[in-house]
């Protein structure tokens, strides 16, 4: 069961990973590297395992709301450092 979950996840990230692979085709201004591929990879896969984490380990409501709030929260912080770089930090190549 728990392979087929882990399976499920990266086919949901393969998808969206299409959604860049697809606009670079249509569009000059997407503009991806195969390693912004593979941190965006190791991203999502990472969220998405996480989620599922916490929805096999987690039974109280209140307490898996936290933790996808504080996982999302991560994520989107993250993923917009990456992107853009709005800290200023190393880590986004400033």
């Amino acid at each position: 069961m728990r392979i087929n979950r882990i399976k499920i996840i990266l086919g949901i990230v393969a998808l969206l990973l299409l959604i860049p692979l697809v606009a670079m085709q249509l569009s000059d201004e997407v503009n991806w590297t195969i390693n912004d591929f593979i941190v965006m990879a190791l991203l999502l896969s990472g969220f998405g395992i996480l989620a599922d984490l916490v929805l096999r380990k987690v039974r109280k409501i209140s307490l898996r709301i936290i933790a996808f709030i504080a996982i999302f929260s991560v994520f989107v912080l993250v993923w917009a450092e990456l992107a853009v770089g709005i800290f200023g930090t190393p880590f986004a190549g400033n």
